[in-house]
């Protein structure tokens, strides 16, 4: 697939196949996870990948779809090291860093034929790092299911460049 139409191609799924994801597809997204950029290369982030079903439940527990994100074979659990990023003028990199590093995921799974969706907000961080044993300095940024969608979920409109750009002032 070309790169546009992988981007065009991917949707955020929240229900999927019980089909098994191969060791070959997982490790080829976390490669692509593992090369993208970040603040001065240091790479704060760190992957989890959880495949057993109990531990797919507590890691979603209480969260808004949890129900069908702990159905997908896979979820991976994004981490980061905020001292391994940047902060500066009240920002800190090390969102921008995991983004980043999770796009490329979401994009190398598109281009397989696997469905995700970037959860940053549908779970508990204090039971995920509970559960999986992430050490305290850690922040768990974000999840995704991955696994072959049971649903098709249409494109969402998207504003035009012409309500999303400027050229040289606002």
């Amino acid at each position: 697939m070309e790169l546009m139409e992988v981007i065009r191609n991917r949707r955020s799924v929240r229900k999927y196949k019980s089909k098994l994801v191969s060791e070959k597809d997982i490790e080829y997204v976390l490669q692509a996870a593992r090369l993208a950029p970040s603040w001065k290369n240091d790479q704060c982030w760190r992957y989890i990948v959880v495949t057993d079903a109990d531990l797919r439940k507590k890691i979603t527990a209480g969260g808004r779809w949890a129900d069908r994100a702990a159905e997908a074979p896979v979820i991976i659990v994004g981490c980061a090291d905020p001292t391994k990023s940047g902060d500066r003028n009240g920002k800190q990199y090390y969102m921008l860093d995991m983004g980043i590093s999770m796009e490329h995921l979401m994009l190398a799974a598109t281009e397989r034929g696997l469905g995700t969706c970037c959860i940053g907000l549908g779970f508990d961080e204090k039971v995920v790092k509970e559960t999986l044993g992430i050490p305290e300095n850690i922040r768990v940024v974000a999840l995704t299911p991955l696994g072959y969608a049971d649903e098709s979920p249409a494109l969402k409109d998207r504003k035009s460049l012409e309500e999303m750009t400027s050229r040289n002032k606002w």
